[in-house]
């Protein structure tokens, strides 16, 4: 019989073997490429000064929420926050989340029930995944973006369908059609969920994210928008009902049995949303950069298997965990801040780097990572 610590050897000797060991960094100082910061208001000192002066002027509030919201952890902060996040989406309900992670968890666990289908693209968020996994519903995949297969798998399904989505993918980049996605569940009377965490900030005129953009707030069961990229803050939220909030105060255990957030963290979030207001021009300035990107991978690289994309998060595929990392390595090597994403990750085969664009990057910057990746893979396919 193995002891405990001789299992978890084996598993980690089994993942070093094959190039896949995750291992912890800090922050280098290179060219931030990989970050989810895409809009700079993780480093932004405008944001900073006004979450301090947010902080001063709420100096009556406690340091810890105390509890569980349903405890002692609830304020009218939070509920007023709410309301303010709602308005902004078009929404007319939200509950604030802990995280993103917490947000999927508990909405996809329990929203459907025994005797119900919940439908998920193949592509989705871990988050999603797990609490996919957490679910007493029958559960399947479609291929990701995939109408025909969904829809064959709907005509199947029984009780309440549920169709899970992300709007911007979080290792492709890609959008789904969100627009077509609504009409099929419209069809059959399925209930859309949406994870908007890479389109917050970055999509509509005020980046209200992907749904809003198109105009299908009412047509969305549940949406799930974070603050810990685009806003560069902390948090997370589902937008549906005044119902769906109801039930998820009841029933969604990653909300009901945790801490909620404290009030310095209530007070970021709501300093963020007013920032992003009145810096809309940030989201015409990330497009902008990622048009010039696309224009530079096309034009310097045109034979490359790259994942070109709408959104912040471009990709370029380095098949194998061990040339990947070379790339990544060399790319880093040069001042350049690129993380590979590997298998298990993405399927083998599908290494891919995944290249992360910010309002901060410049245009040098950008020119000088195309031309480093062109020399880098034309040593690697050659050795």
């Amino acid at each position: 019989m193995k002891t405990a610590n001789e299992s978890l050897s084996a598993l980690l000797n089994s993942r070093q073997s094959t190039g896949s060991l995750r291992q912890l960094r800090q922050p280098t100082g290179l060219v931030d490429f990989c970050s989810n910061d895409y809009l700079g208001l993780a480093r932004s000192p405008e944001l900073r000064e006004a979450i301090a002066a947010s902080l001063g002027s709420f100096a009556g509030h406690p340091n810890g929420s105390t509890g569980s919201r349903l405890l002692a952890g609830n304020a009218a902060l939070a509920e007023s926050l709410e309301a303010e996040i709602a308005a902004f989406h078009g929404a007319e309900a939200a509950l604030l989340f802990n995280s993103g992670y917490d947000a999927n968890i508990g909405l996809l666990a329990s929203v459907p029930q025994r005797g119900d289908t919940l439908l998920t693209d193949e592509l989705i968020h871990a988050s999603m995944i797990d609490g996919a996994r957490l679910s007493y519903a029958t559960r399947h995949k479609f291929r990701h973006n995939d109408l025909d297969d969904l829809e064959s798998k709907i005509r199947k399904a029984t009780g309440t369908v549920y169709v899970a989505v992300e709007s911007v993918y979080s290792m492709d980049g890609d959008l789904a059609p969100l627009a077509d996605l609504c009409d099929l569940c419209d069809r059959y009377g399925a209930a859309l969920l949406v994870d908007e965490a890479h389109a917050t900030g970055l999509f509509g005129p005020r980046g209200e994210g992907v749904v809003s953009a198109l105009g299908l707030e009412n047509r969305v069961f549940a949406r799930v928008h974070t603050f810990g990229k685009g806003l560069g803050v902390h948090g997370a939220v589902v937008l549906g009902s005044s119902l769906l909030r109801d039930f998820l105060i009841n029933f969604a255990r990653s909300f009901v049995y945790t801490t909620a957030l404290p009030p310095h963290s209530l007070l970021a979030i709501r300093a963020a949303y007013e920032h992003l207001q009145t810096h809309t021009y940030k989201i015409h300035q990330l497009h902008t950069l990622r048009a010039f990107f696309v224009q530079q991978a096309t034009g310097q690289m045109p034979e490359a298997d790259w994942l070109l994309t709408e959104s912040a998060i471009q990709g370029l595929v380095v098949p194998g965990n061990e040339a990947c990392r070379a790339v990544a390595t060399d790319l880093q090597a040069s001042g350049l801040d690129v993380r590979p994403i590997l298998s298990p990750t993405v399927p083998a085969g599908r290494e891919r780097l995944r290249i992360c664009l910010h309002t901060f990057n410049t245009e040098a910057e950008i020119f000088a990572l195309v031309q480093q990746l062109k020399t880098t893979l034309s040593t690697v396919t050659h050795d």
